[in-house]
């Protein structure tokens, strides 16, 4: 049974607003630099500015718990829709606000603590998205297309990073370092909030998915906390759920955010080319998420978890490695390295399916969200802090985490096996 025109409009649809929301989500990233001089005192060391400008940053993951399960709840008990389009709605307000924020030179210490509020804000949001863009597009194609609907909406989560750094480059080709300190860092936020509030409105031609008006029509929802059945009976399925999030934030935040700025500070590759070759390289990543996701539906999550993470570990040692001698190949080596971080397209198919309906979007959404806010949150300090003492500290980490990818393909193969 091939997916039918409804199915490639409900994917559409959430693919495209799901890259909207997630470009407002990430443009931070890709502004960090300028950020990082605006808002903290210009007498405080390089360093310790950029550590605190991914800190803020890492504030937008460690509020996702917190909105994720409280949107999670209501998706289990009230619908899917609803909370789809909720999420967006809070994701784009904050991000408008940012760019209309005061800078250090005009309010002082108050201008980093509105950009930790509007952070925060922004991570509550995005809690909810993310998993529930999983549950909605899953529920809404037959079980056998889980993966390939998973990997579409995937590439289209990360179609947003591709298109925060095409608009980050072009400020760069379109301002002057000083045009762009002084107002040009702004119009990324304030563009965001636009995309989001036209996600909203798109959002509302979408249908509540079948599995839940089922579950409405036959009175099975949750009769109880639906977040207080996931931990207590179903603890493996968050484990399990926790472990591959641990394995996609890696790949996604050292990889795609946080590679463009590490390249510059530490091999001196110019700004713009930097983000030119992590366009290339999300593109391949959205194709990648596509490929591995329609992979798995054939050949089973387990093998092509296992393939895809040892090619991952192989190409990041590769890229960072050849960066630190050459950077002729940039553009070839980081769109290989993109391509293999697709492998995340097989996690979200496999997280859905490893909770019962009525409390699909609690379970997806707490196992998720929690190991995102520690995994995530803290990557982005972390590997600042030891590259000081390794010059391959990024690339290490993803290798770590390709094997830690690969021992938990090897556990789903084995299960499938058994199924």
């Amino acid at each position: 049974m091939a997916l039918s025109r409804n199915d490639y409009r409900t994917l559409l649809l959430s693919a495209l607003g799901g890259a909207l929301e997630f470009y407002d989500f990430v443009i931070f990233v890709f502004f960090a630099a300028v950020i990082a001089k605006l808002f903290f005192p210009q007498d405080m060391p390089d360093w310790l500015r950029q550590l605190q400008t991914f800190g803020i940053f890492a504030a937008g993951y460690l509020a996702r718990p917190l909105g994720g399960i409280v949107m999670a709840h209501f998706g289990d008990t009230l619908g899917r829709k609803q909370m789809f389009m909720l999420s967006i709605l809070l994701m784009s307000l904050p991000t408008l606000a940012i760019g209309l924020l005061p800078t250090y030179a005009a309010v002082g210490i108050w201008a980093p603590l509105l950009l930790l509020l509007l952070r925060i804000l922004q991570g509550a949001a995005i809690g909810g998205e993310v998993p529930g863009a999983w549950v909605f597009v899953s529920e809404h194609v037959h079980a056998r297309h889980a993966g390939v609907a998973c990997g579409i909406l995937t590439a289209g989560l990360t179609g947003g990073i591709l298109l925060g750094s095409l608009v980050a480059a072009s400020m760069h080709q379109l301002y002057m370092p000083e045009a762009l300190l002084a107002r040009g860092w702004r119009m990324p936020f304030i563009l965001g909030g636009l995309f989001g509030l036209i996600s909203v409105w798109l959002r509302q031609w979408l249908h509540e998915t079948p599995v839940f008006r089922e579950m409405q029509a036959r009175q099975k929802l949750a009769s109880e906390l639906p977040l207080k059945t996931v931990i207590r009976d179903h603890r493996a399925s968050v484990i399990l759920t926790m472990v591959m999030t641990w394995l996609l934030s890696a790949a996604i935040v050292v990889m795609i955010l946080m590679t463009p700025v590490l390249v510059q500070k530490l091999y001196a590759v110019p700004a713009v080319a930097a983000l030119q070759a992590n366009s290339i390289a999300t593109l391949a990543l959205s194709l990648g998420c596509i490929v591995f996701g329609a992979l798995s539906d054939r050949f089973g999550a387990g093998r092509v978890l296992m393939a895809g993470c040892a090619m991952l570990g192989y190409t990041a040692m590769l890229f960072y490695h050849e960066m630190s001698v050459s950077q002729e190949h940039i553009d070839l080596l980081y769109a290989l390295c993109g391509f293999f971080v697709g492998v995340i397209g097989v996690v979200p198919s496999v997280a859905v399916r490893a909770f019962p309906p009525e409390v699909r979007f609690s379970g997806l959404s707490f196992s998720y969200n929690v190991a995102y806010a520690v995994f995530g949150g803290l990557t982005p300090v972390l590997v600042s802090m030891l590259l000081p003492l390794d010059a391959l500290a990024p690339a290490h980490y993803v290798l770590a985490l390709g094997f830690v990818g690969m021992l938990t393909g090897w556990y789903l193969y084995r299960r499938e096996r058994k199924a």
